[in-house]
């Protein structure tokens, strides 16, 4: 007979109904009854699982498939995701317009390096359209920044001193960086440029009183050695090329000047206080700057034939440095600052790749390691000013995910043998 307490299985049924041993009733694990040899009982757990089990299953796994997917989709769709692919882009055709001005200038520095500054330099419309994102008009995004620069106590008269002061600055940022291009190539004006992120930092560091930071020291050191490299690459005998090193050089300090200088005289600007500025700096350009071409004409200091002179490859120029100065200037409304500065390093291999096809240049000795060591500074001014919270992260992500591999790894002492990997004793017990 059939004990009551005993579980009903289809080895011990109720009733005398014929059960099918591959059918499961009951959606959890059934316990199941087995005779031993000498005669006891115990439970085993059974390995057959319901159909309904089945599908509830592959109903949880769908949903979270569908839940990682939609995570997925958020992640590659986000605000800062989307400001990451135009980040790349911006860096992409500043590296381009730019390597492609400073090689046409490279092409006509020898004759036209005064009309070449002057095409190129900071005569960008008023692109006030930029900043018609609220629905404003031109003319209210206009009349917002006169009264924007108003509250900050600028009368007309001043601003028009500060734009002029600024418009001289550029010119001559300008005039510096395409003279340096008559005995230097475009790669190493290119790269000499480029230490102006370690020089706006040492102004910022002065002037604008920003956090220090010991390892941009140690990049503006780097940079500054890489420079030393570059003018004595060609032996202490020839003093023109430490003469144009100095002037990119020089070209790259009154970038950074410029820069913080108007941060220090303007502060945080909108698109549209920022159109006006550039479009005023450029009509002050064209009006008062004129002069200096004719007086370098009629001096003979210039010597211009008109009937010869390249105007395709002129406006070719000043068309691309214009496309580099307004991406270097608007981009910021649309990505990250990062990626508008990586394009002034990202220039100088594309740039070396160019000098090496079209001039069959050679890189070694210190003119390589002169732009290895402005390429490493360049990147370690770039670190955040938090760098080592990143780091002590990323160490406790490694311990973390490292420790339940090395738990596993570790074996128990065996104190009958000796081995009790001991850092101070052998395995026989002697001290080592």
């Amino acid at each position: 007979m059939n004990n009551e307490n005993d579980i009903h299985t289809i080895y011990n049924p109720r009733s005398n109904t014929r059960i099918n041993p591959n059918s499961v009733t009951n959606k959890e694990a059934q316990l199941v009854r087995t005779t031993s040899r000498d005669g006891s009982y115990h439970n085993v757990e059974s390995n057959y699982v319901s159909h309904d089990d089945n599908k509830e299953r592959v109903a949880k796994k769908s949903i979270s498939i569908k839940a990682n997917l939609y995570k997925l989709w958020r992640a590659c769709f986000s605000a800062s995701a989307k400001k990451i692919y135009c980040g790349v882009w911006v860096t992409v055709c500043i590296t381009a317009s730019w390597v492609a001005g400073t090689h046409f200038i490279k092409y006509l520095f020898h004759s036209y390096s005064i009309i070449s500054m002057y095409n190129t330099s900071d005569i960008p419309p008023h692109l006030e359209h930029l900043s018609s994102s609220d629905g404003l008009s031109p003319t209210e995004i206009f009349c917002d920044s006169i009264r924007n620069f108003r509250n900050n106590n600028f009368t007309a008269g001043r601003f028009l001193i500060r734009c002029s002061s600024f418009c001289v600055l550029w010119v001559l940022t300008n005039y510096m960086y395409v003279n340096s291009l008559r005995f230097l190539l475009a790669t190493d004006v290119i790269a000499l440029f480029a230490t102006n992120v370690a020089y706006v930092y040492l102004l910022s560091w002065v002037i604008l009183h920003e956090q220090f930071v010991g390892l941009r020291i140690v990049a503006i050191i780097l940079c500054n050695t890489g420079v030393a490299l570059l003018a004595y690459m060609d032996g202490t005998a020839k003093n023109y090329t430490l003469k144009n090193v100095l002037l990119a050089t020089s070209a790259a300090a009154s970038f950074a000047i410029y820069k913080v200088l108007f941060k220090k005289t303007f502060g945080n600007v909108t698109l549209g206080q920022l159109s006006l500025f550039f479009s005023l700096t450029g009509m002050l350009n064209a009006t008062l700057l004129w002069p200096v071409c004719l007086i370098l004409y009629f001096t003979d200091v210039e010597i211009l034939q008109w009937d010869k002179l390249p105007w395709s490859i002129l406006f070719g120029a000043s068309f691309f440095f214009l496309i580099t100065h307004l991406l270097g200037n608007f981009s910021v409304a649309v990505t990250y600052d990062l990626f508008i500065t990586l394009g002034l390093i990202t220039s100088v291999p594309v740039s070396a790749a160019l000098d090496i096809v079209l001039y069959g240049t050679n890189f070694y000795g210190m003119k390589l390691a002169g732009i290895i060591l402005i390429s490493v500074g360049f990147f370690l001014v770039m670190f955040p000013n938090d760098w080592p919270d990143y780091i002590t992260r990323l160490l406790r992500w490694n311990r973390k995910n490292r420790g339940p591999q090395l738990a596993s790894q570790r074996t128990d002492p065996d104190f009958r043998t000796g081995l009790i990997r001991s850092n101070l004793r052998s395995p026989s017990g002697r001290v080592k």
